[in-house]
C-alpha cells in the first residue's frame, strides 16, 4: 500500500515559528519531575523557541492535553507532548480532535510511539529535534473511537499491565524485576479463554483465545519477531493482529520467552493477520477491559478496531 500524502509546503512553513503549547506529565519515567522539567526548559531557552507549559492539575494529563490541543489549534501552534506513551496517547487523542500539530519528548519508560518514528529518546535531543522537524501524517488506530498509538488488546494482556502497576506501587516502581515477576505471576495463574465472535476484514469466525493483541507500532513486531513482510504493511493502512491459540501454563510461558528472544512470529501458538478492520464480541460478557498503550479501561461491547480515517499529524525529525 501506498503511504500517505505529505502535509502542504504552506503548513510546513507556518510551523516554522509557531509556539509550543507543552504538557508535561510529572509521573512518567525513572526521574523526578522536577529533573524532568528542568531538561526540557533548558533545552527550550537554549532555541528561543516561544512557549508555554500547561499544568497538569486535579482533571489529569488528559484534561491538560485538551486544552494545550484547544491553544495550538487556535493559534496555529504545535501540542508538545513529554512523557511516556500514556501520555502520548491523551496528546494525540486531543491533537486529532481539534486537529493541531503533535510533537513528543520522550520521558517513559518504553517510548514505543518515539522510537516507532525516530524521535530521539534523550529529552534534550528531542527538544532539539522539533525545531527542525517536518509535520508528517502518521496512521493512528482506533478502538471504539479511543485512540491507540501502539497497541491495543483483550484478555491476558490488559491482565498482566494492571498486575504489573499493582506490584510497582506496593514494592516500588523503579524496580524492573516487579515488573518481571508480576508478569510470570500472571501468566502462571491464568484460566480464561475467551469464546469470542470475530469479523476480520468482513470474514465472520468464532474462535476461543486467551489474548487478541492489535498492533500499530513497527518497531514493536519487530522486536518481538514477527516477519518483516508484515511489519512493513502496518502504517499503510494496515494493523497487525496477532491472536493466540489455546494453550496451558507451559505453552504460556514459552510464548512469553519467544516474545522476549525475538522469535514470536515461529511460534505455532499464535496467529497474525494483517488488516484494516475487527470487530469483536462474546455472548457471555457485555463488556470487557481494553488495553490501549498500557493504560486499561472497560468497554462496552462490541469491540470495533480500526484504522483512524483521519492521521495524526506528527513533527517528524528531519
Amino acid at each position: 500500500m501506498s503511504a500517505p500524502p505529505t502535509v502542504p509546503e504552506a503548513i510546513a512553513h507556518r510551523l516554522a515559528d509557531a509556539e509550543w503549547f507543552v504538557v508535561q506529565n510529572p509521573g512518567s519515567g525513572p526521574s523526578e519531575s522536577g529533573e524532568k522539567r528542568a531538561v526540557v526548559e533548558q533545552a527550550l531557552a537554549s532555541l528561543g523557541r516561544r512557549h508555554r507549559f500547561i499544568p497538569v492539575g486535579a482533571g489529569g494529563v488528559l484534561v491538560s492535553c485538551q486544552l494545550g490541543a484547544q491553544w495550538a489549534a487556535a493559534s496555529g501552534g504545535v501540542l508538545v507532548a513529554a512523557g511516556g506513551d500514556g501520555t502520548v496517547n491523551c496528546a494525540a487523542q486531543a491533537a486529532l480532535q481539534h486537529r493541531c500539530p503533535l510533537a513528543v519528548v520522550p520521558q517513559g519508560t518504553f517510548n514505543l510511539f518515539a522510537r516507532d518514528h525516530g524521535i530521539p529518546l534523550d529529552p534534550a535531543e528531542a527538544v532539539r529535534a522539533i525545531e527542525s522537524a517536518r509535520p508528517e501524517p502518521v496512521q493512528v488506530g482506533l478502538v471504539n473511537q479511543r485512540v491507540f498509538l501502539a497497541n491495543a488488546a483483550v484478555g491476558l494482556y490488559p491482565k498482566l499491565l494492571e498486575d504489573r502497576e499493582t506490584r510497582k506501587e506496593q514494592l516500588g516502581r523503579r524496580r524492573r524485576w516487579i515488573a518481571l515477576a508480576a508478569s510470570l505471576q500472571s501468566l502462571l495463574q491464568w484460566r480464561w479463554d475467551m469464546r469470542l465472535e470475530m469479523e476480520l476484514d468482513g470474514e465472520l469466525q468464532r474462535m476461543r483465545t486467551p489474548s487478541v493483541f492489535v498492533c500499530n507500532n513497527r518497531s514493536q513486531l519487530a522486536a518481538v519477531g514477527i516477519a518483516d513482510a508484515s511489519v512493513d504493511d502496518v502504517g499503510r493502512g494496515q494493523l497487525a493482529a496477532v491472536i493466540s491459540r489455546p494453550m496451558q501454563v507451559g505453552g504460556r510461558l514459552q510464548l512469553a520467552w519467544d516474545a522476549l528472544t525475538g522469535r514470536l512470529g515461529e511460534s505455532e501458538e499464535i496467529e497474525c493477520r494483517m488488516l484494516r478492520s475487527l470487530a469483536l464480541t462474546t455472548r457471555s460478557a457485555r463488556r470487557l477491559k481494553v488495553a490501549t498503550d498500557g493504560e486499561v479501561q472497560w468497554m462496552q461491547l462490541p469491540l470495533r478496531f480500526t484504522v483512524s480515517p483521519r492521521p495524526l499529524v506528527l513533527m517528524v525529525p528531519r
